[in-house]
């Protein structure tokens, strides 16, 4: 493998692939475990992010990425099969679902002004990080033709540096001081940075 290939193919932080994903998952694993063994209650968005965490990271760790143009030529060649569209829709449908959905859900809680109300703030701050961490995903990868440059190389080691010390942070206060001494903010800050993080990757 040539030192360019070595480079495009440089993970965060230049860490093995999926360490900052392991991280995350094992702080946000920590903080949960650490709740149920003191007898707390676990905040919901902490079991619902920690089941996000887990099913993406063993889902991505499963499989090879490849360039969508090497998928192509595989699966014409024969070499591997094709994989069908979920319900057989045309590619980004259920996304597209997803999306509308959620922005007719917002449309009507506006409407009814009730946009403001705490958990709605919540249920929809962290999904609409995650949606914002797949949109930049993607305007990344077009600005950069799918190639890793220096610049990309430098968001991606900024982004996973913010989102590890923030929950480092957090579950250091819940482990030291408990769950009462973390701000609402900070908590809902941690939890939308992680839902961002993996949105994006």
């Amino acid at each position: 493998m040539t030192t360019e290939e070595n480079f495009h193919a440089r993970p965060p932080l230049g860490l093995p692939t999926g360490s900052v994903r392991a991280v995350l998952t094992l702080l946000i694993l920590a903080v949960v475990v650490h709740e149920i063994v003191l007898g707390r209650l676990v905040a919901v968005i902490w079991t619902e992010t920690l089941v996000i965490a887990l099913a993406y990271y063993f889902t991505y760790r499963r499989f090879v990425s490849l360039p969508r143009e090497v998928i192509i030529r595989l699966e014409r060649e024969g070499a591997l099969p094709r994989e069908a569209n979920p319900l057989g829709l045309p590619r980004h449908s259920i996304r597209i679902l997803i999306i509308l959905t959620i922005g007719a859900l917002g449309a009507y809680l506006y409407r009814e002004h009730r946009l403001l109300e705490p958990q709605v703030i919540t249920i929809f701050g962290t999904a609409l990080c995650y949606l914002l961490g797949v949109f930049i995903s993607a305007v990344t990868w077009w600005w950069s033709k799918g190639r890793k440059t220096l610049a990309t190389h430098f968001w991606e080691d900024i982004k996973a540096a913010v989102v590890l010390l923030t929950v480092a942070a957090t579950a250091s206060l819940h482990f030291l001081s408990g769950p009462d001494t973390v701000p609402k903010w900070l908590e809902t800050t941690t939890v939308g940075l992680v839902l961002f993080y993996f949105g994006s990757r």
